[in-house]
C-alpha cells in the first residue's frame, strides 16, 4: 500500500488519507479500514443522462471522481474488489446530492478516506500496510531441489525477501558437479537468510522442505556461521524450526502453519493468534 496524502487534525482526529493498493492484502486492510459514516472518493463510472433540445433523451457512461457516505461495504475475495455503497455527499455536475451509487476500490486505483475522527487502531493499520515487514514475528524458508523462497510472514501478508532458483545437475558416478552446486545454492540461501531475517524481531524461522534437505542445509548453516563467525546466526540457531514442506515455491509456506509441532513454537505471536481465530 502507498499513503498518498494524509491530513490529519492533531486536534480532533479529523481529516482524510489518499492511499493507492497495489497488493490483495491491501485490499483487505482497505474493508477493514471502512465503517458507516465514513466519506470514500474515488474514480467511477455512472451512467449520466441528457436532454437535447427537442426533447430526446440520450444515456451514456462517464468516468468521474465521486464522493459517497459509507452504508454498506463488501469484499470479494475472488475479483479482488471491494464495493461501498452509499449516497453521493458532495455536489457533481453529473449526480445530485443524496443520489445512492456503488464504488469498487481495486488494485493500482487511487482513493480517499475521511473519517470524522481517526482511532489510532486504524492508523496503526495503515502504518502495517504501507510497511508489511514491520510487525513481522516469523521468518519462513521453503527449499526444494535448487528453488528457495526466504520470506517474512505478518499477521496478514506473506513478503517475499529473496528468491533463489539454480540449476542442480543430477549426481553422475566421478564428477563433483552436483556436489558444488549444492554448495552454491546453500550458500546463496544462507546469505539470503543473513541478509534479510531480522534476528532481534523474529521470534522463530520455519525451515521446510521435502525429505531431508532442510536436515542437510541446517548443517550446512550451523558449520558455516562457525567457520565464518556470524554472530547473528551463531546466537540465534536455536529459533529454527525443521518442518516437512512439499515444495520449496512461495505457497508451500501455508504448509506449515498446518503441522501442530510448529504452531507450538508460534503460540505467543500475533500471527498463531490470527489463525486461531480462523480455526473457531
Amino acid at each position: 500500500m502507498k499513503l498518498l496524502k494524509k491530513q490529519i487534525s492533531a486536534k480532533d482526529g479529523a481529516g482524510f488519507v489518499s492511499l493507492l493498493p497495489d497488493t490483495p492484502e491491501d485490499l483487505w486492510h482497505t474493508y477493514n479500514l471502512l465503517q458507516k459514516g465514513d466519506r470514500v472518493r474515488c474514480t467511477t463510472l455512472r451512467k449520466v443522462s441528457k436532454e437535447s433540445s427537442t426533447g430526446s433523451i440520450t444515456s451514456s457512461k462517464m468516468r468521474m471522481n465521486l464522493t459517497i457516505e459509507v452504508t454498506k461495504v463488501e469484499f470479494f475475495k475472488d475479483s479482488l474488489e471491494v464495493r461501498i455503497s452509499g449516497p453521493n455527499s458532495a455536489e457533481s455536475v453529473h449526480v445530485r446530492m443524496g443520489a445512492f451509487h456503488t464504488l469498487t476500490l481495486e488494485l493500482d486505483r487511487q482513493f480517499s478516506i475521511e473519517k470524522d475522527c481517526w482511532d489510532q487502531i486504524y492508523l496503526d493499520r495503515i502504518d502495517e500496510a504501507c510497511n508489511p515487514e514491520k510487525g513481522a514475528e516469523i521468518a519462513c524458508v521453503v527449499m526444494s531441489g535448487g528453488l528457495a523462497h526466504v520470506c517474512l510472514v505478518t499477521g496478514s501478508v506473506t513478503v517475499t525477501k529473496a528468491r533463489i532458483d539454480m540449476n542442480i545437475p543430477k549426481k553422475r558416478t566421478g564428477s563433483s558437479s552436483h556436489a558444488k552446486a549444492i554448495t552454491k545454492f546453500y550458500d546463496a540461501v544462507y546469505r539470503a537468510i543473513l541478509t534479510h531475517v531480522p534476528f532481534d524481531k523474529i521470534k522463530c524461522v520455519l525451515l521446510g522442505s521435502p525429505g531431508f534437505q532442510k536436515d542437510d542445509f541446517f548443517k550446512y548453516l550451523l558449520a558455516e556461521s562457525v567457520r565464518r563467525e556470524d554472530r547473528p546466526l551463531i546466537e540465534h540457531k536455536g529459533k529454527f524450526v525443521l518442518c516437512h514442506s512439499s515444495s520449496g515455491h512461495k505457497h508451500a509456506i501455508e504448509e506449515l502453519f498446518s503441522d501442530p509441532g510448529v504452531m507450538s513454537r508460534v503460540t505467543e505471536t500475533k500471527l498463531s493468534k490470527e489463525i486461531d481465530v480462523l480455526n473457531k
